[in-house]
């Protein structure tokens, strides 16, 4: 299997080749933090199989634990810990297509953000339901 994927400017680009070690939704605050997200999606991959191209900036969250992300646009690459030293948790959202991922686990379900049960029940849209205010206090 060969999986590739790239941050938002297409600075930083990656290419995996082999053997996915695990597809896991998490609920974990860590990643709801680091992502700005209520969960983040990744892949497990092996480091020796995993090349990277452009240049990426490391965060170390906690002792051991660092999250790399594109220096120019600022996406979240991934996450890797001692904790599991052979492998580079891969933010799903990066891949080619990430409409081709298949997670088969949630964990950390009790940080998990109540509000997402709701989702079926909002009104879903194409684009923004409002045209943006005229302001200048816009950025």
């Amino acid at each position: 299997m060969v999986l590739t994927g790239n941050c938002m400017c297409g600075a930083v680009g990656w290419t995996y080749s082999g053997d996915i070690t695990r597809n896991l939704v998490c609920h974990c605050v860590d990643c709801q933090r680091a992502t700005s997200s209520p969960l983040t999606a990744f892949l497990g991959m092996r480091q020796d199989h995993l090349n990277w191209a452009g240049d990426i900036v490391h965060y170390e969250s906690s002792p051991g634990t660092f999250r790399g992300f594109c220096p120019t646009c600022g996406t979240r690459l991934y996450f890797c810990s001692g904790r599991w030293p052979s492998e580079v948790h891969v933010h799903a959202a990066t891949m080619t297509d990430p409409g081709e991922y298949q997670p088969d686990a949630q964990v950390f379900i009790g940080s998990r953000m109540k509000w997402l049960d709701r989702l079926r029940s909002l009104p879903a849209h194409q684009g923004f339901q409002r045209a943006p205010e005229d302001s200048a206090d816009t950025p």
